[in-house]
């Protein structure tokens, strides 16, 4: 069976706050930190090239009200985010395909009803990161690039 590599390099914004981060594909569970307290760190994991359906998530937890600093006009001082980068299948970067692909499913940390964004490298909410492919990884390439 052959194996397709997906990369990504993963951080904070504040190496204080105590930001999780979960990484899954499909039902199982590729990393899961209960502090990202770096500002970069490249992950890198296998994946089976066989012919299937496949979801990758990134799930941030642990934000707070207090992760986020505004001033008296509502403007936003300083935020306590996830940074997700060079997400890449086999070293070819994703960039605009997880742009225009992926879905950010979130509920501002509670404060409103949940909504499902567009996702531009920053997770600045509790909530979900999810972009569905398919293998083997060069067809679904050449389909979206």
């Amino acid at each position: 069976m052959s194996i397709c590599k997906i990369s990504c390099t993963v951080g904070a914004t504040d190496l204080v706050a105590k930001l999780a981060l979960e990484i899954w594909l499909d039902q199982t569970c590729l990393y899961n930190c209960q502090h990202i307290n770096f500002k970069e760190q490249h992950l890198e994991f296998d994946l089976p090239n066989n012919d299937a359906e496949h979801e990758l998530r990134f799930v941030m937890k642990n934000k707070t009200v207090e992760h986020t600093q505004v001033s008296d006009s509502g403007e936003i001082l300083k935020d306590a985010c996830l940074i997700i980068k060079n997400i890449a299948f086999d070293g070819i970067v994703l960039d605009q395909i997880f742009v225009d692909q992926a879905t950010y499913t979130h509920d501002f940390n509670g404060t409103k009803s949940p909504i499902v964004d567009k996702f531009y490298g920053e997770i600045g909410c509790n909530g979900t990161v999810s972009l569905k492919f398919i293998t083997p990884i060069y067809l679904w390439l050449l389909d979206n690039l």
